[in-house]
């Protein structure tokens, strides 16, 4: 019985040309030894299983080659050639740095190097995982590898670039190896597969290829794999059940029921998946890599992204059209959210449950979006009666009252029919006392539809707001001292927590112009919760200054302006609002703020 080969090294290439995915390198390569233009030191850097070893080993047999082929290969009959095959060359040495990474091992190497080939042109040192060399071995190797003899070249060769000291990297040529394409790696396995005899789905081998994540030492380990398990006859069914991978099914009957809403069914998936061993985590990273997959297939552009098999990606493609593209970012975001929270959670099945509900209500908010889109009629409030009503009132008291009315700068209560001025001739009926819990309610003012649309919330950070006008137009007049005590009339009367978070330490709020104010904030909550409460804020303003006009913006504080953006005085001031004994205090003992 023949001893068994494994296939990645059955199958190693010999030649520049039999490397698998690394053309632009090896054409640099092969471009150096016929120009004869070669560096006395190399590095090879790359992730594992790409080449980077036997890249080393064929170069190193390629510049020793004394009969190049035209396409300026080894010839493999030369001296030189043969020795190398049948592994009896003095002129390839291979050092593994990880189990000889010390000074010593260093001093050996550099003492060998003096010695001059036996056959050939170069006596070439292969320093495979550099990285582990210790710093000493490191600081030893430097001036041997700047100026080693005409006759000495090396290469080394790592999978941690970042690990090896600059003054390392400054005295080499550096190439880059790259992780093999899907492609790549489903083209190479169905050679070594007919080569082999065996009959593979090629459905199969692009599950191998994504498992073996760019690498093709992996590729072929897991090929050995799948021919011990199926035999001669890989499927693709087979693959998925040894590889302890998801099938594409399940994916695409979830996105099937996140666009019609189905909440039973796509819990119900989860729970299958449950059942046949796989970890919620695992699902949750498929799920986001399905979801991209679906948005790289809506555009033929994209396609090129999609490394999955022919059969496969067609599937992709029809789910593609059936999904827009708001859904497919909204969605990638969750199950996004769902994996960076899923370490840190203590019950793990319930968040992906919750992502999958929130999946599932997609397709809802997008039909309640649209339906906020249409024109709505103006939102009537009540406040003890039709505000329009009460403001129609209001304005025929001013034009049949001869003397103005006379404003004063103290805050004004919410207003009630009570508190709304009425004609000299009329007596006001007795009408029952209105709670104002917490906040105060909004009056009849109808607002535009951007305001409250989630997909333009980053749009307008920072804007004035838009607020229709009343169905009367009110016009007063008001200036800086009535606008601050209305200001504080609301603060009086918001809920704790909001006031703690939307108003600690932030200043008061400025005046633009005649009616636009401008409210500053410190960062991003401050702004979050100062926005909740925006429309509320200038409805009550409106009505108790008695300007249709009013309008509100919050600005962030610029990182220049927060030094100045509170002074001292004022400062002060906002502490004495809180607790007026303390300007008592203050004269009491003298004190001067500065």
């Amino acid at each position: 019985m023949d001893n068994f080969i494994v296939s990645a090294r059955k199958y190693r290439p010999t030649t520049f040309n039999s490397v698998v995915g690394q053309k632009a390198l090896t054409t640099t390569l092969k471009n150096a030894i016929t120009s004869n233009h070669l560096a006395h030191a190399y590095l090879f850097c790359g992730p594992r299983g790409v080449g980077k070893t036997t890249c080393a080993r064929i170069f190193a047999k390629t510049i020793n080659c004394q009969n190049l082929t035209a396409e300026h290969e080894a010839c493999n009959e030369c001296e030189s050639c043969v020795a190398f095959n049948e592994g009896r060359s003095y002129n390839i040495h291979e050092l593994d740095a990880a189990s000889n990474n010390g000074v010593d091992d260093i001093r050996t190497l550099i003492d060998q190097v003096r010695i001059p080939p036996q056959i050939g042109k170069y006596s070439v040192y292969i320093v495979d995982e550099v990285h582990m060399l210790s710093q000493g071995a490191f600081n030893a190797f430097l001036k041997t590898l700047e100026e080693p003899p005409a006759h000495a070249m090396f290469i080394l060769a790592t999978t941690e670039k970042h690990k090896i000291i600059p003054t390392i990297l400054s005295r080499c040529q550096i190439y880059d190896f790259n992780r093999i394409t899907v492609a790549d790696t489903v083209a190479h396995l169905q050679y070594v597969a007919q080569s082999e005899g065996v009959t593979v789905d090629v459905n199969a081998l692009s599950v191998i290829a994504q498992k073996s994540d760019g690498g093709m030492r992996d590729a072929l380990s897991i090929f050995d794999q799948l021919v011990s398990f199926c035999g001669n006859n890989i499927s693709y069914q087979g693959a998925i059940d040894n590889l302890n991978v998801l099938d594409y099914e399940y994916y695409f009957r979830l996105v099937e029921a996140f666009l019609v809403g189905n909440v039973t069914q796509s819990l119900l998936i989860f729970n299958e998946v449950l059942s046949k061993g796989f970890d919620g985590h695992h699902f949750i990273t498929g799920l986001s890599a399905h979801l991209r997959d679906v948005l790289v297939s809506k555009d033929p552009a994209t396609l090129e992204l999609l490394e999955v098999g022919a059969g496969i990606g067609q599937r992709y493609q029809v789910q593609a059209q059936h999904c827009s593209p708001d859904f497919l970012y909204r969605a990638l975001k969750i199950a996004n959210d769902c994996d960076l929270d899923y370490r840190i959670s203590k019950n793990k099945r319930l968040l992906v449950e919750l992502a999958l509900i929130r999946l599932c209500q997609l397709t809802d908010e997008k039909k309640n979006s649209e339906l906020t889109d249409a024109p709505a009629a103006p939102i009537q409030k009540i406040v003890s009666e039709p505000v329009p009503q009460m403001l129609k009132t209001a304005t025929q008291a001013q034009n049949n009252t001869a003397a103005a009315p006379v404003r004063t700068n103290a805050p004004q209560p919410y207003p009630t029919a009570a508190t709304t001025p009425q004609p000299a001739s009329a007596q006001p009926a007795a009408r029952p006392a209105v709670t104002v819990p917490g906040r105060p309610r909004p009056v009849s003012i109808s607002i535009n539809k951007t305001q409250h649309s989630p997909t333009n919330t980053s749009a307008q950070a920072g804007a004035a707001q838009t607020v229709s006008e009343p169905a009367v137009v009110l016009n007063e007049s008001f200036n800086e001292d009535q606008f601050l005590n209305a200001w504080r009339s609301f603060t009086a009367t918001i809920n704790d927590d909001i006031k703690r978070v939307g108003f600690q330490n932030t200043t008061l709020p400025r005046l633009v112009t005649g009616t636009e104010f401008e409210v500053l904030v410190n960062n991003v909550m401050q702004e979050n919760e100062l926005k909740k409460i925006q429309t509320d804020i200038v409805q009550y303003l409106i009505v108790q200054l008695r300007n249709s006009g009013i309008r509100m913006r919050i600005r962030m504080i610029e990182e220049s302006e927060k030094q100045r953006s509170i002074t001292p005085e004022e400062r002060f001031k906002m502490m004495v609002e809180e607790n007026p004994l303390l300007e008592k205090l203050r004269k009491n003992l003298g004190f001067e703020i500065d």
